[in-house]
């Protein structure tokens, strides 16, 4: 996979709304991944080793996830390369973070701006079993309807208290911001920088240890996990931070003043 395209153009929370519990980061109702499916996606662990977020590798020095996985760079490890998190694979990289840089319009209380990149000490060594993820370009959506993937290590069943150990993935439709923010389902707290995705009648979503990782819509990463209420609970789809309203302040931060364009 190449660089990242231009436009020249939680912890283990999910924050949620209503009265079902608050939950920031959450697979529910999907299947194991196949090996090197999501060779882009990331695991971000505590100093015990513990996953708590994913992200996606979107440069050799960069990650990018939630804002609230942040729990600050001197307790954080980023794993990439990983598949079964409990197998040492052989293919594993690891990376102490340099820099957390959140987004300037970050809202802990809405979640809104929900995006964070990650600069690493050290670059990561592209390779079969590591790989950079594709973005969309600025102001570019999804149709209601298109089918896409999101995948993590998160808790599979929210009772079971447990993250998964090999990743998974589940595939889910995106749902209207008009939909989502019925007086049904999330009421008007759904943002501009927000998409849904999931079913209304529920059963397949993000779980809790999903958030940061990657909403990808035709092989481009659209969505982060951010919230939602529950998971797979009827009425309420997943949140997502929207990526491609964040495209140039990602290229501006990862290359200053140079845009890389393809």
């Amino acid at each position: 996979m190449s660089l990242l395209m231009c436009s020249c153009v939680v912890l283990l929370q999910l924050t949620k709304v209503h009265s079902a519990p608050l939950m920031q980061g959450r697979i529910i109702g999907g299947f194991t991944a196949t090996p090197d499916s999501n060779n882009y996606i990331v695991s971000l662990q505590n100093m015990n080793g513990q996953h708590f977020c994913g992200g996606s590798l979107v440069h050799r020095y960069w990650v990018m996830t939630a804002a609230h996985c942040n729990i600050g760079a001197e307790n954080m490890m980023i794993v990439a390369g990983d598949y079964s998190l409990n197998i040492f694979e052989g293919y594993e990289q690891y990376a102490k973070p340099q820099q957390l840089i959140t987004h300037p319009l970050y809202n802990k209380s809405s979640n809104n701006a929900d995006i964070m990149l990650i600069k690493l000490r050290v670059p990561m060594l592209l390779n079969r079993y590591l790989s950079l993820s594709y973005l969309p370009r600025q102001g570019t959506g999804v149709a209601e309807g298109h089918l896409c993937q999101v995948s993590g290590w998160g808790y599979s069943s929210l009772d079971e208290g447990q993250t998964s150990f090999t990743l998974q993935t589940v595939t889910v439709p995106i749902i209207s911001n008009a939909r989502c923010n019925g007086s049904e389902s999330y009421n008007g707290n759904i943002t501009a920088n927000m998409i849904c995705a999931g079913f209304m009648t529920g059963g397949k979503d993000a779980c809790k240890g999903d958030s940061g990782g990657p909403l990808v819509c035709g092989g481009r990463v659209y969505g982060i996990v951010s919230w939602g209420t529950g998971c797979g609970d009827a009425g309420f789809p997943g949140v997502y931070t929207t990526v491609s309203n964040f495209r140039r302040w990602i290229d501006q931060t990862i290359y200053g003043s140079f845009v890389r364009c393809t």
